[in-house]
């Protein structure tokens, strides 16, 4: 077959992701927090955005506009009261210097009693570590160098649990060290605070707690350690028997047991706080839901007026000009995808408040079936920018702060006509079991009879999954004797 080359005409499309609009997708899957710093490194970036006078979003404090006005007064050698001062004449430096209530001086006169302290950059501080607790401990320990080098070992090998799951074996071979120093090292560890740490299991941790707090008891390490199952299945009679016991003492030893902590790491490793500002509020007024959207610290923007007539001007060379006009543009360009960013996302949200009107009116039980496609076919925009507008952004109602992600939900058939949502069903079954009875609790089947009276169809496998992703433990687990 020979080869030759031809020219060839062939038309086809194709999509081009430009910066601008790569610039507007992103800003499309901002939260709120997200944006204003987005905005504010823009306005820092860009020398032709700038904020609309008057529309500062930083308000400030009383005790702000009080240094404000002091710092005011202190630059005026005569207060004129005739002309309207809004500080009716008050000598604020002397204000400030007799205000000991707010700790700016002890007295009229005198230096302030925080002088000498450091600055609060210098005293700020995070959580310690399990690690960094344990290794202090370590360091005050009287043991041989060998012994000290696996201890620390161990105690950079422990999770967030507390829980060693690397082999001793494996610390041997890596430091060269005896077996028997690592086994010392193990102990050694094992005795610090928190008690439990360096356990490989939930039962050598509840062992090591137990023999700490009873060390004269002699049943309930063996509980712990040769009975942890029978524990979990509330099967009290087969520990009574194995041990000998009455069944009354059993329920006692799972009392006290159940004062232990399984992850002894716990107090080390939990994160802060995560607070969420919503990006949307809805809240009802006079009989109407209305859709309120955060903008709380993002300014308003606006395109520099002096760059405009810079560029119209004859002073500035070509590539000044050049640089002028991109800063213009991009500036003009995000103002616009922000206000877009706003109204979509105000679409977004009062569709889906019409269609989950129920919700809002009387709580997360009347939520509907609802996918992507259904509000992007009322707004008239794509399914993934429905996705990307809903995702990691909260509104606050009535019932709670939830992620727009919540008002999206599987179809649970039901039988009285109208089918359910998947998290609907959900807070069913929640209820259910918080209403149950501690001592007789509820299956996955009789959940699955009680939901069916009140017309939910669901498999038990379904209910045993929602059961699992709310963090809610079987019948046998729940159940309680005491």
């Amino acid at each position: 077959m020979a080869l030759d080359l031809r020219q060839q005409q062939k038309l086809s499309q194709q999509l081009v992701i430009t910066q601008q609009l790569k610039q507007a997708i992103k800003l499309l899957q901002l939260n709120h927090l997200e944006l204003v710093e987005a905005v504010q490194q823009e306005m820092l970036e860009n020398p032709t955005l700038e904020e609309i006078p008057g529309t500062d979003a930083h308000i400030p404090s009383d005790a702000e506009q009080a240094l404000s006005a002091g710092a005011q007064a202190q630059q005026q050698d005569v207060v004129d009261q005739n002309n309207g001062a809004q500080d009716n004449g008050i000598d604020w430096e002397r204000y400030l210097e007799q205000q000991d209530a707010s700790g700016f001086r002890t007295g009229s006169a005198g230096p302030s009693r925080f002088d000498d302290l450091p600055p609060i950059e210098t005293t700020l501080s995070t959580n310690e570590s399990l690690a960094e607790h344990l290794l202090w401990q370590l360091s005050m320990c009287s043991c041989t160098d060998d012994e000290r080098e696996a201890a620390a070992a161990i105690i950079h090998n422990l999770d967030h649990r507390g829980y060693l799951l690397e082999p001793l074996e494996a610390i041997v071979a890596e430091l060269e060290v005896d077996p028997e120093d690592v086994q010392s090292a193990l102990e050694i560890v094992q005795a610090m605070d928190p008690i439990g740490c360096a356990a490989r299991d939930l039962s050598e941790t509840l062992a090591l707690q137990a023999a700490h707090t009873w060390p004269e008891d002699p049943f309930i390490v063996r509980i712990v350690t040769e009975h942890i199952h029978d524990l979990e299945t509330r099967n009290y009679q087969a520990i009574a028997r194995a041990l000998e016991l009455e069944l009354e003492d059993v329920v006692e030893y799972h009392k006290m047991i159940r004062e232990l902590e399984p992850w002894p790491g716990r107090a080390y490793s939990e994160p802060p706080n995560q607070y969420i500002t919503p990006d949307i509020q809805v809240i009802k007024l006079g009989g109407q839901w209305q859709i309120l959207q955060n903008e709380d610290g993002l300014p308003r923007l606006r395109v520099s007026r002096y760059y405009k007539k810079v560029l119209q001007g004859g002073d500035s060379t070509r590539d000044e000009k050049r640089y002028i006009k991109e800063r213009l543009d991009s500036a003009d360009f995000l103002i616009k995808s922000i206000f877009k960013r706003q109204r979509t996302i105000h679409k977004v949200m009062a569709c889906i408040l019409e269609r989950q009107q129920d919700f809002f009116d009387q709580g997360p039980e009347h939520l509907k079936p609802m996918v992507l496609r259904d509000v992007a076919d009322e707004v008239g925009v794509h399914e993934s920018t429905v996705s990307r507008v809903t995702t990691n952004k909260y509104v606050q109602c009535p019932h709670g702060i939830f992620e727009l992600k919540y008002f999206f939900n599987a179809r649970i058939q039901s039988s009285q006509g109208e089918d359910f949502a998947g998290e609907a069903v959900k807070e069913k079954i929640r209820k259910l079991v918080s209403d149950e009875n501690p001592k007789k609790p509820l299956s996955d089947s009789t959940l699955v009879s009680m939901l069916e009276r009140q017309g939910v169809v669901i498999a038990r496998r379904t209910v045993a999954k929602y059961r699992e992703q709310m963090g809610i433990l079987s019948s046998s687990q729940r159940k309680r004797l005491f």
